[in-house]
């Protein structure tokens, strides 16, 4: 049994303490699902109280570093800190205890999806996805989308797979190996990618859910893989197929011009 540090324990205990006030919670949840953040103004006017009040619970978010506060002209722009949209959850996993590895999937598959084994022809769309993908800045560290030869290459036979959606191809997914050391011959890194026009219809998750299972039965203990912070579509995608968070790396790699960070994530196969 592992036991939770003191430290650890009192930067959770400032976070939920940070949280106890219903108000403040609603301006954090409005923060959070504002993409490009909100003025004090805005912010006191969407959550509905007068704006001393919200710059005072935005001062009390911003000190646990819940947001991130910005200049804007006069005004003051709040932002979610992205790296605690992972933190928070993995706090609660780990004051929880249930770090374990939990079922896969449980989410009911659209009758007009359909998941298959990756084919020759199918690399045409499955590159125009993956470039998709990269144009969006936030789903790898990849600039430029690698030949068929080098896909073919990197990822493991037997664990391809597309999905598509009345017919045409609309996501994809693979594993590659973790290591070429022999120890780690079980663990192997996702990658799930999903064509934009087709994203939030559960092909994302069809997907992960035959790449999980195939694993499980194909030998492999441990899937693994790295997220940047923004992406929170396959954040929380992961996790609802078992994956856990192990940590945040922080700038870990540069994307152009800018350091980037990463959320590293795991799920074990049950039966290890």
């Amino acid at each position: 049994m592992t036991t939770l540090g003191v430290e650890d324990a009192t930067t959770y205990a400032r976070w939920f303490e940070c949280l106890a006030d219903p108000t403040r919670v609603r301006v954090l949840h409005a923060v959070a699902t504002a993409p490009d953040g909100l003025t004090v103004g805005a912010l006191a006017e969407e959550v509905g109280i007068g704006q001393s009040t919200c710059s005072h619970h935005v001062a009390k978010l911003a000190e646990v570093g819940f947001v991130r506060r910005s200049p804007r002209g006069t005004a003051t722009v709040v932002t979610v800190n992205d790296a605690c949209c992972t933190g928070l959850p993995h706090a609660a996993d780990v004051v929880m205890g249930t770090l374990a590895t939990q079922p896969c999937c449980t989410t009911i598959v659209p009758d007009n999806v359909t998941v298959r084994p990756m084919r020759a022809r199918d690399f045409s769309a499955v590159r125009r996805i993956y470039g998709a993908g990269i144009e969006t800045g936030d789903a790898t560290f990849d600039t430029t989308v690698p030949p068929r030869e080098v896909l073919e290459e990197r990822w493991l036979p037997g664990h391809r797979w597309v999905a598509e959606l009345d017919g045409r191809v609309a996501g994809w997914s693979a594993l590659a190996a973790a290591s070429s050391r022999e120890c780690y011959r079980g663990v192997a890194e996702t990658s799930v990618y999903v064509d934009a026009a087709a994203r939030g219809g559960g092909i994302g998750t069809a997907l992960l859910r035959r790449t999980v299972e195939a694993a499980d039965h194909g030998g492999l203990w441990t899937l693994q893989t790295a997220i940047f912070p923004e992406n929170k579509a396959s954040l929380a995608l992961h996790r609802r197929a078992g994956f856990r968070t192990v940590g945040v790396r922080d700038r870990i790699g540069r994307l152009g011009d800018r350091w980037r960070d990463t959320v590293f994530m795991e799920r074990r196969r049950p039966t290890d």
